[in-house]
């Protein structure tokens, strides 16, 4: 007796449906559309059912199939109908309480399309009884009425996902997807019994398993929208272990289709190699129930994509970036206290990467670990694989994590549980050791992949606090090392003095005034240098601003330097050149740039030092008639620092140096000079000063 495919095929349909529409009932009838729902999936599985016993009859109950055919299409449409209106409510800007009432007009047009559709349906069935004839004709009008409805409901489900949303979509597209079965599979079951006048009997069997396909599919889509979720949910180990055995059983299938091909074609040897495929096939599906990491795979696969996620992943941001924000005064402990608190911990330790080394940076209401911190290879394994560390997890199964050596001071931490890396883009920026907790003893899938995300996001404000720091000791050793410069600048002046000094002790030791004038010059160069040990120990480059006579400054200065020729001349405008500086580091510039230009001429050259008022500044004009300088020199070697044309005699920071401190009184100094015909420099000095200057 040859097996009653359609009986199994729509009793499917019929379990499947059922077992849907008992779990809609058990969730309660106080959410939208739960009426419908039920009454569509009651009725899809009563026709199923009718279906299934029709198979056992001698004459299938044809006017029974049809109502319940017809009750389940109706009730399916009316549900996208009002799914469509609640949509385009929505997009018009009407109410959630009004979007979810279809108004009375369109029930009407629904019910007067429906009672016609029925008519058509009924009718020509039972004229074709009492005229034969016409039996042709009411068969035709019979599977026309059937292919509208099908085509009506792929209307009605290509509207409702095109005009769904991107959030929309996500819990909409799979009851499109049942619903596009179901419909979709009527419309070519109907279309070629309307072209060949008759159904094809296979497709119709087919049918019952189709519409068993569309059923999770529908289920699925009840679970993912809000307004349809029901109350009850199955366990994940009963979906685990149910998606193992229907995989296990898929598998045996599957092998026993093999096995039988190997038979047919493997000949003589067929027996032998079926029985060695089966014991093979069977060891390996053993291996696989048994293997560990398949399991815990296939878990996570299920929660993310079968259950609802456990937090409010839009909160637990907010809370965390508020939290980050609140760290300026000292990020590595505020990134701690961000985020312990996400695993229910109170306490942890973070280490950074500085330099080739893991540093501890803040241990979070917890003692710090005695002794050497040596990570090891803990930070290659953790940039490479990017995992979260369970402690626990690693002691009981070590080969989870690739038998890795976790480093001695793990061991003398008190009490660790968990090891976060922080990753900036690809690079460990830094480790989180998180404390065990009491209220809190493992972590899913889920928690590790809220703190993988926070560490990323925790990692970019660690690598700012690290970049922020060494821009800081950068500045310092910048400032240093330019103080230093200018020391040593200064210091050269002196060593330069001293030298001219000792140059000429031999030739005029026995004139008096030379000896008054040589310990004159040794006071000075003592006075210098005890200044320049009291910046180097302050770190401040300038003294006090006091008041001067740039007038008196100059006449000294010129004075001082009329023993090199060629001898520099001075004149002096009318007015007052009273201003508020630091004597000595003003005195340098003019003696610098003074310098300058007697070593740029010869014998028969001149410098001429000018002193004026221009409307609120003084000018003073320092002209000589040496060499000079091409505009490509003054450009872009003049002002630069250790750039320098005197060989191993200069530094190449004293017109850097000048013009740097001309421009913190708010001045400026230019420069017009032309090879062969000499230069001007002019140094321009505001009279009056404000007090950001004065302090420069």
């Amino acid at each position: 007796m040859p097996a009653n495919i359609g009986l199994y095929s729509y009793l499917s349909a019929c379990a499947t449906f059922g077992t849907l529409t008992l779990l809609l009932l058990a969730s309660g009838r106080k959410r939208p559309y739960a009426a419908l729902l039920i009454s569509a999936s009651l009725f899809t599985a009563l026709w199923a059912g009718i279906v299934a016993l029709g198979t056992l009859a001698e004459y299938p109950p044809v006017t029974w199939i049809q109502l319940a055919e017809f009750c389940r299409n109706a009730l399916w449409l009316f549900l996208l109908m009002r799914l469509s209106a609640s949509q385009f409510d929505n997009t018009a800007g009407a109410s959630p309480e009004a979007a979810n009432k279809p108004t009375r007009h369109w029930n009407l047009i629904f019910a007067l399309i429906a009672g016609l559709a029925l008519c058509l349906l009924l009718v020509p069935d039972q004229l074709a009884t009492l005229a034969p004839a016409a039996a042709s004709t009411a068969r035709s009008i019979n599977l026309i009425t059937w292919l509208s409805i099908a085509i009506a409901g792929l209307v009605f489900v290509e509207h409702l996902f095109r005009n769904a949303s991107e959030s929309q979509r996500w819990s909409m597209k799979y009851l499109c997807m049942g619903l596009a079965i179901l419909f979709g599979y009527d419309f070519f079951m109907y279309a070629e019994g309307l072209l060949f006048q008759q159904l094809d009997p296979n497709i119709w069997q087919a049918r019952g398993l189709a519409s068993t396909i569309a059923a999770p599919l529908l289920a699925v889509a009840i679970a993912r929208n809000a307004d349809w979720q029901s109350s009850l949910h199955v366990s994940r180990q009963v979906v685990f272990h149910s998606v193992t055995l229907i995989a296990a059983g898929l598998y045996l299938v599957a092998m026993s289709v093999v096995g039988y091909a190997i038979r047919l074609f493997g000949g003589t040897w067929g027996g032998v190699l079926q029985t060695s495929f089966l014991v093979a096939a069977i060891a390996m599906l053993v291996a696989l129930l048994l293997s560990g990491k398949l399991r815990a795979r296939t878990r996570v696969f299920l929660s993310k994509h079968f259950f609802s996620y456990r937090y409010d992943y839009r909160e637990q941001w907010l809370r965390f970036t508020r939290a980050l924000a609140d760290t300026e005064d000292n990020v590595p402990e505020g990134i701690v206290s961000a985020m312990v608190p996400l695993v229910g911990a109170q306490a942890g330790l973070l280490f950074a990467a500085d330099g080739g080394h893991y540093v501890l940076l803040a241990n979070y209401q917890m003692p710090a670990p005695e002794g050497e911190h040596d990570m090891g290879t803990l930070p290659g394994w953790l940039e490479e694989t990017q995992w979260v560390i369970d402690l626990d997890e690693w002691s009981a199964t070590p080969e989870l994590y690739q038998h890795l050596d976790m480093p001695a001071w793990v061991q003398r931490t008190d009490r660790p549980w968990l090891i976060v890396p922080l990753l900036f883009g690809a690079r460990l920026a830094g480790i989180l050791v998180i404390r065990r907790t009491d209220l809190q003893s493992t972590i899913n899938w889920e928690e590790r992949d809220l703190l993988k995300t926070a560490g990323r996001q925790a990692a970019s404000h660690l690598a700012q606090f690290m970049a922020r720091k060494a821009l800081v000791q950068a500045r310092q050793f910048d400032a240093f090392n330019r103080l230093s410069a200018y020391v040593i600048h200064d210091l050269k002046n002196i060593l330069a003095q001293q030298s001219l000094m000792v140059a000429n002790a031999e030739k005029h030791k026995h004139n008096p005034a030379f000896v008054d004038d040589m310990i004159a010059t040794v006071n000075n160069s003592v006075a210098r240098m005890t200044r320049l040990m009291e910046q180097m120990r302050s770190g401040l480059r300038d003294n006090q601003p006091e008041p001067l006579d740039l007038a008196g400054l100059l006449r000294q200065i010129v004075a001082n330097r009329a023993a090199q020729t060629p001898c520099p001349t001075l004149d002096i405008g009318p007015g007052d050149f009273t201003l508020q500086s630091d004597r000595e580091r003003l005195a340098t510039v003019f003696n610098h740039l003074i310098q300058n230009a007697q070593e740029a001429c010869g014998k028969q050259d001149s410098v001429t030092i000018t002193l004026s008022r221009a409307g609120a500044s003084f000018m003073v004009c320092i002209k000589d008639t040496g060499k000079g300088m091409d505009r490509e020199f003054v450009a872009n070697r003049l002002f630069t620092p250790f750039d320098s044309t005197k060989g191993l005699t200069g530094m190449g920071i004293g017109a850097f140096e000048s013009r740097d401190f001309i421009r913190g009184l708010g001045g400026d100094i230019t420069v017009d000079s032309e090879p062969g015909h000499g230069s001007t420099f002019y140094v321009r000095i505001p009279v009056q000063q404000d007090n950001e200057h004065e302090a420069a």
